[in-house]
């Protein structure tokens, strides 16, 4: 029997089929990308995951940058970076810096090189389920994608202060951008449908039809239980995030986002006086510093996503009754615009993490974190949580209450 797949975003069944080398396959029906197939083979991915492990080792164990001023120097880690920032009590914006820059990236790397030695041993451990559904849960907050923007915008910023030198840290940060999303590809849903196709594990739809899980993917038919047959997560309700979770989530960063944009985010001392900094004001900043590419990308990270956001989701929520499914297409991928871009928000805050860090000259600079660090911060957290909880499956039920299925099908 062929194994079937169901689209995350709307719930419409397919038999999965082998796209080919580079292929993919989209859903016919709200044209979400369902699964793709790379020029890897399964023992090139190991060897792929055993490089991203020791190039994050390198990126984390080596300075990114050394800097000097009038006889003081300082080499930088951004292991470094994050300690300090807790030594001078800024406790909230280093546990989350350190999570999305290091812990995140570095259990996700670990997490998926352990699931696919497994599955090339051909030995599956009792707890598969569990670390695929915590590997399902770290990869959106795993942002060293992220961190690396960051890391350069830091270092413009940083290069009218002192003399700086790029260090092989900064090059390992380059090589695990790169590797990690190439690694991504692997998520918790793609590990399961391979070790489907080695004999593993059941065979999604062998079972039945009438429930997906949405830790694994599995199509099967509702069990007594109430548990997946293939990794144990709890099938719980059909849909889940009704519209009042997902409006609180989003009241709650648009009060944080006043702060956020409003009170300083960082504070820089030198010897000249000293200066207040808002999100805005880095922005107008880089700019003058002739970096206007660095300056767009800090504006749409730090003030375009994160309203965009806000809007994008706010009028999911109150554009929710079905008018055709062209509609209902365009409101999906809009969705999944808001599920892509919801992570880069993180950027002022691994800048200014790097910016107190690099800037540390007592007597001569030094940079202090502002309370709109924080605030924003929340604003990326909540607005992520605020995603994640709506649910865009609930639009295409209600169209198919509304028009008939073949219908909706065939358009």
């Amino acid at each position: 029997m062929r194994a079937l797949i169901a689209c995350p975003h709307c719930d419409t069944l397919h038999v999965r089929l082998d796209p080919g080398v580079r292929g993919r396959a989209e859903c016919r029906c709200c044209g979400t990308i369902l699964y793709r197939r790379g020029w890897l083979t399964p023992d090139q991915w190991v060897a792929l995951a055993w490089a991203c492990l020791a190039v994050f080792a390198i990126a984390q164990w080596f300075p990114i940058v050394s800097l000097s001023i009038q006889g003081q120097n300082l080499s930088l880690t951004y292991w470094e970076a994050l300690r300090l920032c807790w030594d001078r009590g800024y406790y909230g914006v280093s546990v989350m810096a350190g999570l999305a820059g290091f812990w995140f990236p570095l259990l996700q790397i670990c997490l998926t090189l352990w699931v696919m030695q497994a599955i090339s041993a051909r030995r599956l451990p009792p707890d598969l389920g569990y670390a695929l559904r915590l590997l399902g849960r770290l990869a959106p907050w795993s942002m060293a994608t992220v961190l690396i923007l960051a890391i350069l915008v830091s270092v413009v910023k940083t290069a009218g202060l002192a003399r700086l030198q790029i260090e092989p840290g900064l090059f390992g940060f380059f090589a695990l951008c790169y590797l990690l999303t190439g690694l991504g590809r692997w998520d918790a849903r793609a590990l399961w449908r391979r070790a489907e196709d080695v004999g593993l594990v059941p065979v999604s739809g062998a079972s039945g039809q009438g429930r997906v899980c949405d830790a694994c993917g599995c199509v099967q038919a509702p069990q007594p239980s109430g548990r997946c047959l293939r990794c144990g997560a709890g099938l719980g309700p059909e849909r889940h995030g009704d519209a009042a979770q997902v409006w609180a989530l989003l009241l709650a960063a648009a009060l944080f986002y006043i702060p956020a944009n409003t009170l300083p985010i960082m504070e820089v001392r030198t010897v000249f006086g000293r200066s207040e900094h808002t999100i805005l004001g880095g922005v107008i900043e880089l700019w003058n510093y002739g970096s206007w590419d660095l300056a767009v990308i800090v504006f749409v990270a730090s003030v375009l996503v994160p309203v965009t956001k806000l809007l994008a989701l706010a009028f999911l929520l109150l554009r929710d009754q079905p008018m055709g499914v062209r509609v209902q297409r365009q409101r999906t991928r809009l969705y999944v615009a808001v599920e892509f871009i919801g992570q880069w928000s993180m950027l002022d805050v691994f800048v200014v993490v790097l910016m107190a860090a690099m800037a540390n000259f007592p007597g001569l600079s030094q940079i202090s974190v502002g309370p709109a660090a924080l605030n924003f911060g929340a604003v990326v957290v909540l607005t992520m949580l605020a995603a994640m909880r709506y649910d865009p499956r609930r639009g295409w039920d209600a169209l198919r209450s509304a028009r008939p299925h073949k219908e909706i099908h065939e358009s």
